[in-house]
C-alpha cells in the first residue's frame, strides 16, 4: 500500500495534473480571501465552505487516471496477475488523493495565518467547515476512484466523476422539485391538498436526508455532528469497496 501510495502521490508532479489543480485550487481560494479581505471581513469558515463547491471541478482531475491511465498504460494487469492486495491498491491511490488536498489546503492555512496576524477571528464555526471538507473531500475522491475504475479512458472517467458529484450537490434540488411534482400529481387525482402536500414533504425530506452539504450544514456555525461526519465516512468507505469489487471481477476475468 505505501508502495502506491508513494507512486501514485509522486506521479501528480511527474505530470501536470497535479500542478494544474494546485493552481486551479489556489486560484479559487485566493480569489475568495481577497475579494473579503478588500471588503475588511474575513470568515476563513466561508471560504473554505465556498471552495467545497469547487470539488465537481477539482476531484475529477486528480482521480481521472488513478485507473485509467494504468489501463492506458498497460500496467493494471500487474494488479491481476501477481498476488497483490487489491484493497491495499485502492486505499493507495485514494489516500495519494487526499494527500494532494492536503497539499492544496496549504494555500488555506496561510490564509488562517494571515487573518489572525491581522486581528481577525478563526473561530470554532471555521474548524467544524475544514473538518467537513477533508471529511467530503474523502468521499468525493472516493467516488471518482470509482468513476476511473469503471472507465478505461481519463476523459469518460472525469465526465462520470463530475456527474455523479454534481448529482451529489444537487440531491436538495432535485428533491425539492420532485416534492413538488408528487404533490401536483396527488392533487390532480383528488387526493386532500393536506395530504397531497404531506406526501411531497415527506418525499423531500426523505431524499434531502441524503444531501452531504445539508447534513454538514450546522457545522459552520460550531455545531459539530459525528453521525454526518459517519454518513461521509460510510459513503466513502462504500466507494472504495465498490471499486475494489471492479478490480476483483477483472482479475478473476483475467485469470
Amino acid at each position: 500500500m505505501l508502495a502506491i501510495f508513494k507512486r501514485e502521490f509522486l506521479s501528480y508532479f511527474r505530470s501536470p495534473v497535479g500542478f494544474v489543480a494546485i493552481a486551479i485550487f489556489s486560484f479559487l481560494s485566493g480569489f475568495i480571501f481577497y475579494s473579503m479581505f478588500s471588503e475588511g471581513s474575513v470568515d476563513i469558515g466561508t471560504e473554505v465552505n465556498t471552495l467545497r463547491s469547487f470539488f465537481v471541478i477539482i476531484v475529477p482531475i486528480i482521480t481521472m487516471g488513478l485507473l485509467a491511465e494504468d489501463k492506458k498504460r498497460g500496467t493494471d494487469i500487474l494488479y491481476y496477475t501477481t498476488p497483490i492486495d487489491l484493497f491495499a491498491v485502492v486505499v493507495g491511490k485514494t489516500l495519494a488523493a487526499f494527500a494532494l488536498f492536503a497539499v492544496m489546503f496549504v494555500n488555506v492555512i496561510i490564509h488562517i495565518f494571515v487573518t489572525v496576524a491581522c486581528g481577525g477571528v478563526f473561530g470554532v464555526g471555521a474548524v467544524g467547515n475544514i473538518i467537513v471538507f477533508f471529511f467530503m473531500a474523502f468521499m468525493f475522491i472516493s467516488i471518482g476512484l470509482f468513476a476511473s475504475a469503471i472507465n478505461d479512458n481519463q476523459i469518460v472517467s472525469a465526465i462520470v466523476s463530475f456527474i455523479l458529484i454534481l448529482i451529489c450537490q444537487l440531491i436538495s434540488v432535485f428533491a425539492g422539485y420532485l416534492g413538488t411534482a408528487v404533490t401536483s400529481i396527488a392533487s390532480t387525482i383528488k387526493v386532500k391538498a393536506e395530504t397531497a402536500t404531506a406526501i411531497g414533504s415527506a418525499i423531500t425530506s426523505f431524499i434531502s436526508w441524503f444531501d452531504p452539504f445539508v447534513k454538514t450544514q450546522d457545522f459552520r456555525l460550531g455545531i459539530f455532528s459525528v453521525s454526518s461526519l459517519f454518513f461521509l465516512f460510510a459513503v466513502g468507505l462504500l466507494f472504495m469497496y465498490l471499486t475494489y469489487r471492479v478490480l476483483e471481477k477483472k482479475r478473476w476475468s483475467k485469470s
